[in-house]
């Protein structure tokens, strides 16, 4: 009985969870002004293809798909390339003042983003980013939380192997290459699709980057559209569809490395 409770709470909230998306999915698809209906219809009375059409053809949504793409693939590479690097040295690795500065990176986390914005936005200007791809990507090429994320899973890495491969005669690149990073993989998965997600679905910092609308990301480009389609509710569904199927999909074919980095970094951390 009360396996059945459980089970049974357990599909009432997937049903309401998923709910909204499978609505979105289905009033995408429906001819313009179907949704507004009452009572609205749950399935589109005549299967249409005309909103996606319309977002790729005349609304220029393939170009800032590409720009998306493009931005927060580089910042996954990158970013998940110099975490690990940082993450690393400051578990493993001993040099002068690590313990402090470690410290104040983690005291950095309470700091809100937004406080930073106009400093960044003044360096960023200064160095001629604005208004180009740099100025999202430079800002997110290390993050406090995927240091502190890293340097807690590689603690759990013995140091005798370490030294045993420095006693061999390998050198650090060596051992970071061929040794840490294999063990790393799980972490290095988590933190890419906590990245690229974040990236993907940054809205604040693209809008007051990117003036011009060429480099437009997908969330820009939607909410821009929806200023002018404000009454077209089955073409801002198609766009939205546009933008959370991507990461829906990665997240879904991702999910038991990510859950396993998650596990894994737990139990070492």
């Amino acid at each position: 009985m009360a396996k059945a409770l459980v089970n049974g709470l357990l599909l009432g909230g997937a049903v309401v969870a998923l709910f909204p998306l499978v609505w979105m999915l289905s009033v995408s698809f429906m001819q313009p002004g179907e949704a507004s209906s009452l009572p609205p219809p749950l399935l589109p009375r005549h299967f249409t293809f005309d909103n996606y059409r319309e977002l790729f053809v005349h609304a220029g949504m393939g170009r800032y798909f590409a720009n998306s793409l493009l931005v927060s693939a580089a910042i996954t590479v990158f970013s998940v390339l110099i975490n690990v690097m940082a993450g690393y040295a400051f578990a493993k690795l001993r040099f002068t003042g690590r313990q402090r500065l470690f410290q104040a990176l983690v005291g950095g986390l309470v700091i809100p983003a937004q406080v930073a914005m106009l400093p960044l936005f003044l360096l960023l200007k200064y160095i001629g980013l604005i208004n180009t791809y740099g100025a999202v990507i430079v800002p997110a090429l290390a993050t406090i939380f995927g240091i502190f994320l890293v340097r807690q899973y590689t603690s759990g890495i013995p140091d005798d192997l370490l030294e045993a491969a420095r006693i061999d005669g390998a050198g650090e690149a060596r051992i970071f290459m061929q040794i840490v990073m294999p063990l790393l993989k799980p972490i290095m998965v988590t933190l890419a699709i906590f990245t690229f997600l974040a990236a993907w679905n940054d809205f604040m910092w693209p809008l007051i980057a990117l003036t011009g609308q060429e480099h437009y990301t997908l969330p820009i480009a939607l909410a821009s559209l929806s200023r002018e389609h404000v009454q077209d509710s089955e073409l801002m569904m198609a766009g939205s569809v546009v933008t959370v199927v991507p990461v829906l999909a990665l997240f879904l074919a991702m999910q038991r490395y990510y859950l396993e980095g998650l596990l894994l970094g737990s139990v070492k951390g």
